[in-house]
């Protein structure tokens, strides 16, 4: 029998840890509520001032710069210009990273902001003017508000935090390396390697809201370019040359009943589409070659092959069959981001703690890729929408990422903090 002192102490002891998680709950949510004007003007400042990849020399010294202030480790120059912060809590325990891209887009806005760019840059050896059509500058912002949030808890972290602040998420400039790829290349996993990492990306949806999906999340994205040869000829006489325009055509249907006719769409889905078609030089020449440029979408790494193959076949085949040959290159991109199961069952709980049961729902798979998944391919990753549809427009309507006239509800971006302040604590305590 449990004597009534033995029962008093027992709830006492168990009493602090309910107490703790509450008060922790609470302290970073207002913690969050009371630097949401810092991560707004951050946001408003990126925007205004946006620089391309491997070329975001202001923006990473202004994040390098808050997170010293905030008694941060802070690593610099990573693949280019990738800034890393290391947070040790006060606690033993295990390793998370936070993940913000800061790069911005050739775009030309057109969003009528009082803070919107007219910055210019070099892209290709051109002069194009410059935007955050993607939202990076409010990945940055939350990130950094993130840090002030965490760093403020240091003494009750059970672990460290690795705050990585990506440059070239959008790919890097031409004939240049960069992104995540190239960090995890230089070594940022090789001393401190996280047990987990976390992302989360603004766009299309109710603003404050989250999208999650659990396994295959986003498509790996590939680039091909075919050129096909034929022979030259007037164009009255057709029959006394090879036409690689018609074959052109040909080879276009040919790729699309790739996806429609050999790819298992019960399993997972896939793309191909071709951007691109040159050859020619007058009306009445047929060429003598045809160029065309497209992007491959998949999700699993058989079927990634697979199609590989499927589309050397095809135009081979098609160019032999009138006479043509054919050269084909297929580059791998960015590979599928596939958020690790285990992971989202873990942090779902805490996702719908933040943004309310009916403000976190699983989403579909999208074609769009991005390079998180080189990170969530080291360690067990989650990757998070965030909606950030202005109140009054349906987001399946509103202007989406990319777009000229791509902007946000600012608000939203406390939602953004409070998850990745969350998230990184919770996850923490959890594993301690």
């Amino acid at each position: 029998m449990i004597s009534p002192r033995n029962m008093l102490l027992a709830t006492l002891l168990a009493m602090p840890v309910t107490s703790y998680a509450a008060d922790i709950q609470s302290t970073l949510d207002h913690a969050a509520d009371a630097v949401e004007s810092d991560v707004i003007r951050w946001r408003r400042d990126f925007h205004q001032h946006p620089e391309l990849g491997n070329r975001e020399h202001r923006t990473a010294g202004i994040v390098a710069n808050h997170l010293k202030s905030l008694g941060i480790e802070v690593t610099t120059g990573i693949a280019h210009t990738g800034v890393v912060g290391i947070l040790k809590g006060a606690k033993p325990g295990p390793v998370v990273a936070l993940r913000a891209d800061m790069d911005a887009l050739p775009v030309k806005e057109m969003t009528g902001l009082p803070f919107a760019s007219t910055a210019v840059a070099e892209y290709g050896g051109k002069q194009v003017p410059v935007m955050h059509a993607c939202g990076h500058d409010a990945h940055t912002a939350m990130l950094m508000g993130a840090a002030s949030v965490l760093a403020a808890q240091r003494s009750e972290l059970s672990g460290t935090v690795m705050f990585i602040f990506q440059p070239a998420e959008e790919s890097p400039p031409p004939g240049e390396e960069g992104g995540a790829e190239l960090m995890l290349e230089q070594g940022l996993f090789d001393t401190v390697k996280p047990d987990a990492v976390f992302g989360l990306h603004v766009g299309a949806g109710t603003s404050g809201t989250v999208t999650y999906r659990s396994g295959p999340a986003h498509a790996a994205s590939d680039t091909f370019h075919i050129t096909l040869k034929g022979r030259q000829s007037h164009g009255s006489m057709p029959w006394f040359g090879v036409d690689p325009v018609t074959l052109s055509g040909q080879v276009v249907l040919g790729l699309q009943t790739i996806a429609s006719r050999r790819v298992n769409l019960m399993e997972s889905p896939a793309v191909i589409s071709v951007g691109t078609i040159r050859g020619g030089v007058r009306h009445n020449i047929i060429p003598s070659e045809v160029t065309l440029e497209g992007t491959i979408r998949s999700f699993y790494d058989h079927q990634r092959a697979a199609i590989h193959a499927d589309v050397k076949q095809v135009v081979e085949h098609h160019a032999e069959a009138v006479g043509a040959t054919a050269d084909i290159d297929i580059q791998k991109g960015y590979p599928a981001l596939i958020n690790d199961r285990a992971l989202i069952a873990r942090m779902l709980p805490t996702i719908k703690q933040v943004v309310g049961e009916t403000g976190a729902n699983e989403g579909p798979m999208v074609f769009g890729s991005d390079d998180f998944s080189y990170f969530a391919n080291e360690t067990p990753g989650l990757f998070l929408w965030l909606g950030t549809t202005p109140p009054g427009e349906d987001p399946m309507k509103s202007e989406h990422n990319h777009s000229p006239y791509f902007d946000i509800d600012e608000p939203a971006l406390s939602n953004g903090v409070k998850l990745l302040s969350h998230l990184a604590f919770v996850f923490l305590a959890e594993r301690n």
